[in-house]
């Protein structure tokens, strides 16, 4: 596995290289958003570790680039750790946000469990679902409301596939966090509402099928 390390500090980039590379994993680095962009173009990478605070071009920015070609999975490194930034790191695409300091085992727990939520997201089925005017191809990622190709980020795309997949079958926020986000993910209740507000907005008139639930979750119907 090929997991690229972003960071502006040179001592941190070192202790999470050697964290890595300890448990087999392959470790290329890149120290602003700017160089972690055009690696991401030329290299065959499985996971991004993506500090926040940097130079040229911040961690926020650059996860919100790496979404505009890219659905590997992006952890963001930070020391912020005020529920606001976290929510936003989600928003513009992250998959995980780490906390500074954090434990080496934290680390790679969190590598490893965000590695196998994406290796192991099985679509059942024949993998296409189309009612009125939404098309969703399940195994291809791809979403298409009135014909017209609808850009969703990885997460918003695994939200919807889930509510389709138990089409009317209602899920508590804390059920959608486990189930997409993954068990001991930083996401919130807050989370899933931006994230099925965003889904919503962008699926325009088939925003309406992700049925809020009051007082309970959301469904697809």
């Amino acid at each position: 596995m090929n997991i690229l390390v972003v960071d502006d500090e040179k001592e941190m980039i070192r202790l999470i290289t050697s964290y890595l590379e300890a448990h087999s994993y392959q470790v290329c680095t890149a120290q602003d958003g700017e160089e972690a962009v055009r690696l991401l173009k030329t290299k065959e990478i499985d996971l991004v570790l993506l500090d926040v605070m940097m130079p040229k071009m911040d961690g926020m920015e650059a996860c919100r680039e790496i979404r505009r070609f890219s659905d590997v999975p992006v952890l963001m490194l930070t020391a912020k750790s005020h529920e606001d930034d976290r929510v936003y790191g989600l928003k513009v695409g992250a998959d995980d946000y780490i906390v500074k300091p954090f434990s080496p085992k934290e680390l790679v727990a969190r590598i490893e469990a965000s590695l196998r939520r994406t290796k192991g997201f099985q679509i059942e089925g024949e993998g296409y679902f189309r009612y009125k005017e939404i098309e969703v191809d399940l195994k291809g990622h791809v979403v298409r409301v009135e014909q017209k190709k609808v850009n969703l980020t990885r997460k918003e795309f695994q939200l919807l596939a889930h509510l389709i997949q138990n089409q009317g079958q209602v899920f508590t926020r804390d059920q959608l966090l486990d189930r997409v986000w993954g068990f001991g993910s930083e996401g919130t209740m807050r989370t899933v509402d931006t994230h099925i507000k965003t889904l919503r907005l962008k699926l325009k008139s088939a925003g309406v099928y992700v049925q809020t639930v009051w007082g309970v979750g959301y469904k697809f119907n």
